[in-house]
């Protein structure tokens, strides 16, 4: 199980020129003017995690399988997409088939490149694209409500708790806060919110695109940002676009050279992806043998049979147990054998919460 991230801003922040460094592709056209992309371009990376190099080492692995992440490019919002300005509709539609929102914000000054605003505030940026997803799901909500309403009159029970739902929610979007503000109960309610499939339900990770000087250190542009993020309880990163599309032509010696030079420890991907897992609660675990070491991602709190789903359903309802080591126990000790040795291989149940980086074995019933 990957996640599916859809990258979106005004025109001319960055957008495409930061999904072909990610994909490593010229799939998408970077241009100067508004529009240059019109269909959304889709690319998997995989996910870097050095753990798993660690791990093939030991179990002796012919092959690493990690895990993919997708990234999916949609084109530039402007102000009035919710009303079919510019390509609105089409725009709005592609966002609602992702799991969170990538939103690039420009955080450079340069005057070879125009912004649609006519200035730079990346704040008011995201404010101007925030808007029109609340717009488009005020708009959603009020042609749903009303038929829902009338059956939650006659006494449907069903009816009247999604009416009740769709009206708090739509409170919220009139007040001007994004549907993700409202305290979830417990795990139905959340279900219910999911099952409406607003925009302003998905999670957010602003990308500050800054110029080359700011890469390692952020300007204020990216500050404001970031404080921002934190008030909405999103995520932030800084990332220069321009310096990824290089990056991404190197070589992993000639990478880690230039990325020294600049001051910066990591491809702004590997941040980007750590910032992802984080903001849609997801874990990694691993399988490991002579054959191959794979990374998989599961949601966290996800139970072992859950786990084991994810590399096939017949894993899932024929689960038995789950051989069990921790990380950190299978490199410290040596691999499966000593940790066995050890006790630290423990054989765990249906209720076990898989914890990031265990690797595991799955025994079910055929």
């Amino acid at each position: 199980m990957g996640f599916k991230c859809g990258i979106v801003g005004l025109p001319n922040v960055g957008k495409s020129t930061l999904f072909n460094a990610l994909t490593k592709t010229a799939a998408a056209q970077a241009a100067n003017y508004p529009f240059c992309t019109i269909e959304p371009n889709t690319g998997d990376v995989a996910v870097p995690d050095p753990r798993m190099s660690e791990i093939a080492k030991i179990a002796g692995s012919k092959e690493l399988i990690p895990t993919r992440l997708t990234f999916v490019d949609i084109a530039g919002l402007v102000r009035g997409a919710s009303k079919g300005e510019g390509l609105g509709n089409q725009f709005l539609a592609n966002i609602r088939e992702v799991d969170a929102i990538v939103h690039v914000l420009r955080c450079f000054e340069d005057d070879d490149i125009t912004h649609v605003e006519g200035k730079i505030d990346p704040v008011t940026d995201a404010d101007t694209v925030e808007t029109e997803l609340m717009i488009s799901d005020m708009e959603s909500l009020e042609r749903r409500v009303a038929n829902i309403r009338k059956r939650g009159q006659t006494g449907d029970k069903d009816a009247k708790a999604q009416t009740e739902l769709m009206d708090s929610i739509l409170e919220l979007l009139q007040a001007g806060k994004p549907a993700r503000t409202l305290p979830i109960i417990d795990e139905d309610h959340m279900k219910a919110v999911k099952g409406l499939n607003l925009l302003t339900t998905k999670p957010v990770l602003y990308v500050c695109n800054v110029d080359e000087d700011s890469t390692a250190t952020g300007n204020k542009f990216s500050e404001a940002v970031a404080e921002m993020a934190k008030s909405q309880g999103n995520g932030s990163v800084v990332i220069s676009a321009a310096i990824e599309a290089e990056i991404s032509q190197l070589d992993n010696e000639e990478q880690a050279e230039f990325l020294e030079t600049l001051g910066v420890e990591e491809p702004g991907l590997d941040r980007m992806i750590r910032a992802g897992y984080e903001l849609l609660h997801l874990i990694t675990y691993f399988t490991a043998g002579p054959k191959e070491t794979r990374a998989w991602t599961v949601t966290k709190g996800a139970r072992a049979p859950q786990a084991a789903g994810v590399i096939h359903t017949d894993f899932e309802r024929g689960f038995i147990r789950a051989q069990t080591i921790a990380y950190n126990d299978y490199v410290t000790l040596g691999g499966e054998t000593p940790a066995k040795e050890a006790g630290k291989a423990r054989d765990e149940g249906k209720e076990y919460i898989v914890q990031d980086g265990d690797v595991m074995l799955f025994k079910f019933n055929t």
